[in-house]
């Protein structure tokens, strides 16, 4: 039983799916202050609908990953579960996030995550393997789901408060890969991904992603400015993590960089998103 769990969590990449749909419920907060059925109802069909992404991501890219240490044991490219299973998978989680969504939230919200699932899978996927750079259009997969959330509350798509909020998770995702893919170079390589190292030295990446981490911190300041939180509290927590994530993302400027693992900027700028998520929650539910 531990095993076809485990399966099904690697299938549906249950970290990944699980911050999708955090993100989800933060649009939706933001808007309601309040959790109600229909909170109840888009985060169960997003996490449904990310589940199912993942599980076509894992068929879209079973022989890539059959390259690749970090991925070769994956259930499709292991041999664990056969892609007729994993389509049937897939094709079970959709229907149901769909469904739920359209009863639930409505056209508006299903629609947009259909639009994330189609950009994610049709064309952000291939284009992985076309283009280095690919992750900056595909960055547009970490921004629709706040507004999933958003209009699941009954906010309009073009509100300037969940755009600031969708802004951010969209420059948060740039550099957020970059620094997974400098721990991974050389096995994307192998398995026949092109990646920005072709272009770029170690030292210029760590600049260019120190450019990006500030980026993210300064949008992530901006949120308060969007009349989207009301109490102090959020301002200097803000202010305290991105004066501390800027610290620690300075060591890609040493001239060391070489002999520096970026692992440490990978989780750092995850707990900073994690934080305005969380500091957002609080001042609409709690305070």
């Amino acid at each position: 039983m531990k095993e076809k769990i485990k399966i099904l969590f690697d299938l549906t990449k249950i970290k990944i799916t699980i911050f999708v749909t955090l993100t989800t419920a933060v649009g939706f907060i933001a808007f309601a202050a309040e959790l109600n059925s229909a909170f109840v109802d888009v985060v169960i069909g997003i996490l449904l609908l990310a589940c199912g992404s993942a599980v076509i991501n894992h068929i879209q890219e079973r022989r890539t990953d059959a390259l690749m240490k970090r991925t070769k044991q994956r259930p499709i490219p292991s041999g664990k579960v056969s892609v007729k299973s994993a389509s049937i998978l897939a094709a079970i989680l959709l229907i149901s996030g769909s469904v739920i969504l359209y009863f639930g939230p409505g056209k508006l919200a299903l629609g947009l995550a259909l639009l994330n699932l189609i950009w994610y899978n049709g064309f952000y996927t291939p284009l992985k393997r076309v283009s280095s750079f690919a992750i900056l259009p595909g960055s547009l997969v970490g921004a629709i789901p706040p507004v999933v959330g958003w209009v699941a509350a009954g906010g309009g798509i073009f509100d300037k408060e969940i755009l600031i909020i969708s802004f951010f998770f969209f420059i948060w995702q740039v550099p957020h890969f970059w620094l997974l893919l400098m721990s991974l170079d050389q096995q994307y390589r192998q398995a026949g991904f092109p990646t920005i190292t072709k272009y770029f030295s170690r030292n210029q990446l760590s600049r260019i992603i120190f450019v990006w981490m500030v980026a993210t911190v300064v949008t992530g300041l901006l949120i308060p400015f969007f009349n989207l939180v009301e109490f102090p509290f959020v301002y200097y927590s803000l202010f305290i993590g991105g004066v501390w994530l800027t610290w620690n993302a300075s060591k890609l400027l040493s001239r060391e960089v070489e002999n520096i693992s970026f692992k440490f900027a990978f989780r750092d700028i995850n707990l900073f998103a994690l934080l305005v998520v969380v500091v957002i929650s609080i001042d609409k539910l709690i305070i």
